[in-house]
């Protein structure tokens, strides 16, 4: 009893609960009870790959560990556009280790132990490893680098190796699931001759075509038990993504006429210290939004900052402009310097690491074009044998900002490795080009006028309350504009012209249709309010939504049927064409030299061109109901070109295994029903 009692007390509460799980057992049909169990821990997840949910934590450790490996070949990972790529790796990874790799091993593909050895040591160089290390690596750089992973006790360079093992056995699996399913894309000589037979054939016809027309025919009728057994018979069609409708009322910020006339008054009142400085690039650095570039421009180049501002400086006697207005910006010109300048230099160049770095002065100071290609025969780490000059042809709007780009007049720069010894040894033809320092103010949105876009927002977002008929109400009433948005994509990151809008996206998916969001400020450029319509779950689309257009579906298809056989009514017992277009109340057309083959260039039906190219030659044949209209024809002649050659041919099959190629993946992951919620993350 004492036993009992003990696990009446302690358990009494887990006793409870399983007992109320059992009721409710009874009560709710357990397939929903697993249906909300799923949506729960997926919410949570990031994707789901042939089964396994992949969690936002496990995520995020491959996504840091990717981007730490970044920053370890030197390449830091900055800005959303490169974190995205780092993210797509990160997936790609998951795909690989869940899918791809499990699908190669069932078909019967292995990467083993000795495979795996080879590659590493170098005896069979992995491409991968070229790749990474631009084509240097070689065994005594596998040695070391192996050292390197052994000496290191941060776990750093473990962490680099492990990532290099796995890319290598990945890329070698890819290699030979690829080869494989690449010359599985066989093509025999008896097949070859019969493609080049085929297109090259070619035939002449005569046709008569009834149009079906646009009209709607009242008297068809498509009853709501076609549309759902038209539906049932092609649902594969409507499978849909997660999707949203919304409406959307956007307040750009834009400066106010005030704001205008200070960004005017502004350029103005620093003028005359414009035309008159002798330190432009502190000066603009100051007071301008567009920094001295002291690149030499040529007519026409200064368009892409402003026409006008090309006009002034290209102009005959250029000097200091009056202040130029374009829009919300304001421009002066000063023209700092006029010459002949040619638009590139090839600049020969040795390059000196490690201790021979050290000689790169005395070097600069012996070398002249005479001797230069000797001299980096010699000390030159980055030397080409044959080569009659060692450099590159750089353009002077870039390179006209460094030192020492005269002819024949040798100078050293440095980089993070060593030294370089450069010299100009040939240039184009000059041509006549100017030096420009633009001053540019462009007017920005005060505190002010920004305080009063937010108001007009919110008096939306306030009259709205949350509902989609306070918004539509109050959008009519203070003459606003609501941009319709349909089955927006969940992580969608544009609204029209409008970018980043992520935050939109995320708010609707979180929403219930008819509320209406707060106010959502987007890059300090836009308020918007927005309001969710509908909701498109990931599945099939419901039958209600594509009704419509599945209804005009069955009725041009009946109308077809209807036309078809209205012309064979009419053509009953008629032997020729002429007869047959009189009675149809239209004329013959002709079409020569046709290949079944090049269809698309005709503009006619492919249903009466395959028909035709396979008809009995002489013989009026239809009526054939077509898509667009109704065909009665008449093969005239057939011939045999020579036209479509085995180049052709080949070109074709390869085009067809490259898109097969392309398409194994998307096919492996659509049918293990890949999920993939990236976006909702991030």
């Amino acid at each position: 009893m004492a036993v009992l009692e003990t696990i009446r007390v302690k358990f009494g509460i887990l006793i409870t609960v399983l007992i109320a799980v059992a009721l409710l057992s009874f009560i709710i049909d357990p397939s929903t009870l697993q249906s909300v169990s799923a949506s729960m821990s997926s919410k949570y997840d990031v994707g789901e790959i042939a089964g396994k949910s992949i969690s936002y934590e496990n995520f995020q450790e491959e996504v840091d560990k990717l981007t730490s490996i970044s920053e370890m070949n030197g390449m830091p990972v900055h800005g959303e556009e490169a974190m995205a790529a780092v993210r797509n790796q990160a997936w790609n990874q998951f795909v690989d280790e869940y899918l791809f790799i499990p699908q190669a091993r069932k078909a019967g593909f292995e990467v083993g132990n000795e495979e795996m050895y080879k590659m590493m040591s170098g005896e069979i160089m992995s491409p991968v490893l070229m790749q990474i290390f631009g084509g240097n690596m070689s065994k005594e750089l596998l040695v070391q680098l192996e050292s390197q992973v052994n000496s290191d006790e941060s776990g750093r360079m473990r962490m680099f190796w492990d990532n290099l093992l796995e890319n290598v056995k990945t890329a070698q699996y890819y290699s030979k699931y690829e080869s494989v399913l690449m010359k599985s894309n066989f093509t025999n000589s008896l097949m070859l001759t019969e493609q080049i037979k085929d297109n090259n054939s070619t035939f002449d016809v005569e046709f008569v075509m009834v149009p079906f027309g646009f009209a709607q025919d009242t008297t068809i009728v498509v009853s709501d038990k076609e549309i759902k057994k038209y539906y049932d018979s092609h649902k594969k069609y409507y499978r849909q993504n997660a999707s949203r409708d919304i409406d959307y009322v956007v307040f750009e910020i834009t400066p106010s006429a005030e704001d205008i006339e200070a960004a005017n008054n502004a350029i103005a009142n620093v003028y005359e210290s414009f035309a008159s400085t002798e330190n432009m690039k502190s000066f603009l650095l100051a007071n301008s939004d567009r920094p001295y570039d002291a690149s030499w421009y040529k007519a026409g180049e200064l368009n892409r900052i402003s026409r006008k501002v090309n006009d002034y400086a290209f102009s005959e006697n250029a000097s200091v402009s009056e202040v130029i207005s374009e829009g919300n910006t304001f421009y002066g010109v000063r023209v700092m310097e006029s010459a002949m300048v040619p638009d590139s230099v090839f600049v020969s160049q040795i390059y000196l690491e490690g201790d021979s770095a050290l000689k790169a002065d005395s070097l600069a100071g012996a070398v002249n074009a005479k001797n230069f290609n000797s001299l980096a025969s010699k000390y030159s780490a980055v030397y080409q044998e044959g080569s009659d000059k060692q450099g590159m042809w750089l353009l002077l709007n870039n390179a006209m900002t460094l030192p020492g780009f005269d002819m024949n007049e040798p100078f050293v720069m440095n980089d993070q490795n060593g030294k370089w010894v450069l010299l100009v040894t040939g240039k184009t033809s000059p041509v006549a080009k100017k030096r420009v320092a633009v001053l540019e103010k462009t007017a920005q949105a005060s505190n002010k006028t920004r305080n009063e876009f937010y108001a007009k927002a919110n008096t939306l977002a306030t009259k709205s309350a949350g509902k989609y008929e306070n918004f539509q109400n109050a959008v009519k009433e203070d003459g606003l504009y609501a941009y319709p948005v349909s089955k927006m994509a969940e992580g969608a990151n544009s609204l029209n012209s409008i970018d980043n809008t992520k935050e939109v996206s995320r708010w609707a998916f979180e929403a219930k249709v008819g509320d209406v969001s707060n106010i959502i400020s987007i890059d300090n450029k836009y308020y918007i309010v927005a309001a969710l319509k509908g909701i498109h779950e990931e599945g099939y689309t419901d039958i209600k939504e594509v009704s419509p257009v599945i209804r005009n579906i069955l009725h041009h298809q009946k109308l077809a049927d209807k036309k078809t056989a209205e012309v064979a009514g009419k053509i009953e017992g008629l032997g020729d064409l002429q007869s047959i277009a009189d009675a149809l109340g239209t004329a013959v057309s002709k079409k020569d030299g046709m290949t079944f083959a090049s269809f698309t260039s005709y503009g006619l039906d492919n249903v009466f061109i395959g028909a035709a190219s396979v008809a009995e030659e002489g013989k009026v044949c239809g009526p054939l109901k077509g898509l667009n209209g109704v065909y009665v024809y008449k093969v005239t002649g057939r011939d045999n070109g020579a036209f479509f050659t085995e180049d052709d041919a080949n070109n074709r099959n390869m085009q067809l295994a490259y898109y097969a190629m392309r398409m194994y993946r998307p096919v492996m992951e659509e049918a293990a029903d890949v999920k993939n919620n990236i976006a909702r993350f991030y």
